[in-house]
């Protein structure tokens, strides 16, 4: 189940992937930013991303599921990491001017993707930003390690980003650093103000 593996697994999953440099994904967010803005980073794991943005003077703070995980990332990046669960987490309780969901939803399946985004985006103030990464492809697909990845067009998520009242203000791919032949879809969107 995907849940133990992160609860089980948070030290080598922590290893694979606290290393990623992280600026190809995140500058085409920070460019519109400024400097001290608030950034939520919900699906911190290693807390790689956390510590890249605190280091060029954004207020950062993340969340994180798997306890193992928000411990190494409060370490990695000295930064304040909540621990909580994408459907039960009150993510109202924030105004943050982004949230970054980098590879965090990959395991949210098709059905219950819409609900969880309207929960997170209650993070985001009006006409704030979300950095959003998925899995490109069609359908789901088990890991080797029986984690379930949920993959996506882009036509499907734009669809859905259109229903949320989310402006799309950038869009890219880009291979995996991780995993051979994966490709993510990756995306800047702005929350609208309805």
């Amino acid at each position: 189940m995907k849940k133990d593996y992160y609860h089980h697994n948070y030290q080598e999953y922590y290893e694979k992937t606290v290393h990623v440099d992280p600026e190809s994904f995140l500058h085409p967010l920070v460019r519109r930013l400024p400097r001290g803005a608030e950034i939520l980073d919900a699906g911190c794991g290693s807390g790689r991303d956390l510590l890249w943005l605190k280091k060029r003077g954004f207020s950062v703070t993340g969340v994180e599921r798997s306890p193992g995980l928000a411990a190494l990332a409060r370490k990695h990046s000295g930064c304040r990491v909540l621990e909580g669960d994408f459907s039960r987490f009150d993510f109202s309780r924030f105004s943050a001017d982004a949230l970054i969901l980098v590879g965090s939803l990959v395991h949210i399946p098709h059905g219950d993707f819409p609900d969880i985004l309207d929960n997170l985006f209650t993070a985001v103030r009006p006409r704030g930003y979300i950095l959003l990464s998925l899995k490109k492809g069609s359908g789901q697909r088990t890991a080797e390690d029986q984690r379930i990845f949920y993959l996506w067009q882009d036509a499907e998520l734009r669809q859905i980003f259109q229903q949320k009242k989310c402006r799309i203000c950038d869009f890219f791919t880009q291979a995996s650093f991780l995993t051979a032949g994966d490709i993510w879809l990756a995306y800047v969107l702005q929350k609208g103000t309805g």
